[in-house]
This record gives structure tokens, sequence and C-alpha cells, in this order.
């Protein structure tokens, strides 16, 4: 399967405007840790650009579930070309995310609902990140991945207890790729997502 290239450098000069707005808008949002603002290019920004090589080419629409600021949802429609759908229901994120969408001209729609609600036609690519732990997350991507699609979900240091959990009431093909931006950290390449049969 053919995988997505970009410049990682050029993806950053773009997103200067983006991190000026973030930097205005979090002391009223908290849309980032305020400890992170002075590290958001490496701690967010390169955490987001770094799923872009794992999307297959041709991937024609994402849906990124609880967008926040807009990692990476926003970050990879920029960098990728891909249209994607940003969930996000809290209001005054929603509101940030169309402004930082405009000034980006980024390709992207921002739904203000809660993620079960989001009444979307299933999409070859899911990402999320720090949403919620996996059985969780699969509970809530599930519905929006269309069949043959890919999920990418960032995930830290408990990410084994996270699969163990998982795999209790899921079926899956998962790849663990190591990050390039946290010690211990992985992104989870998630496909063929089945429930799993209840038990007895």
């Amino acid at each position: 399967m053919t995988q997505r290239s970009i410049s990682k450098d050029a993806s950053r000069d773009a997103f200067a405007p983006y991190l000026a707005l973030l930097a205005r808008w979090n002391p009223i949002i908290n849309l980032v840790g305020r400890g992170d603002m002075a590290s958001a290019a490496k701690r967010h920004l390169e955490d987001a650009l770094q799923l872009a090589p794992l999307i297959p080419e041709g991937t024609a629409r994402g849906i990124d579930l609880g967008s926040g600021a807009g990692f990476p949802g926003l970050v990879l429609a920029v960098a990728t070309g891909i249209p994607f759908d940003l969930i996000e229901a809290d209001q005054r994120k929603a509101a940030f995310l169309r402004e930082a969408a405009r000034i980006l001209g980024a390709p992207v729609q921002v739904h203000p609902v809660r993620i079960e609600a989001a009444a979307l036609p299933p999409a070859p690519l899911v990402t999320a990140r720090a949403l919620a732990p996996l059985p969780h997350l699969l509970d809530l991507a599930a519905p929006l991945l269309a069949p043959g699609g890919i999920a990418l979900f960032p995930k830290g240091l408990g990410v084994a207890a996270e699969l163990t959990a998982a795999r209790e009431r899921w079926h899956m093909q998962v790849a663990q790729i190591p990050s390039h931006t946290a010690a211990g950290a992985v992104i989870l390449r998630i496909t063929e997502i089945a429930r799993a049969p209840a038990r007895p």
C-alpha cells in the first residue's frame, strides 16, 4: 500500500498563522495545556504531522474525533489536502476550529456535536488524539469507519493495557509505529475492526 509523504519543514512554516492564533485563544478557552505553548510546535504540531505518512495514497476523506485545538485532524487536512470532518462538541473549541480553518484555507467541515450524534457517512480514515482509552475510542470510531478503512490513534505509555482491554471487546489488526516525538509513545494503525461476539 502506497503511503503519503509530506515536507515537514514546509508544513511547519505553513502553520505559523495557526500557532499564532492558538497562542491568542489559548488563555481564553484552554485549547492546550498552558505550560505547553512554548513547545506547541514540537509537542502538538509535529505529533500530528507524523501521522501523515501513514495515510494511504488516494484516501478521499477523514473524520477526526474530539478535534479540540485541531490535532491531528485540522493539521492533517492542511498537510495532505484530504478533506476532514472535525467533530468537536465544545462550542468554543468549534469556533476556534472554524477560525483556524479560515486562516489556513483548510478543507474541513466543523461539526459542533457529540461524536455519538454525528450524522456523517463513514470515512476511509478516522483519527483521534488524547480522546479516550482504546476500548471506548473504538466504540466511537467503528460506526464512522468505512469498510476497508484505517484508524490512526497516537497513544502513550499505557498502550499495552489499552490494547489488552480492547481485544476483550473487539477484533482488529493493529500495527504499532513508534512515535518520533515522545519516548515510549506509539501510533496505532488499526484496520479490520469488528466487535467481538458477546461472551456467554
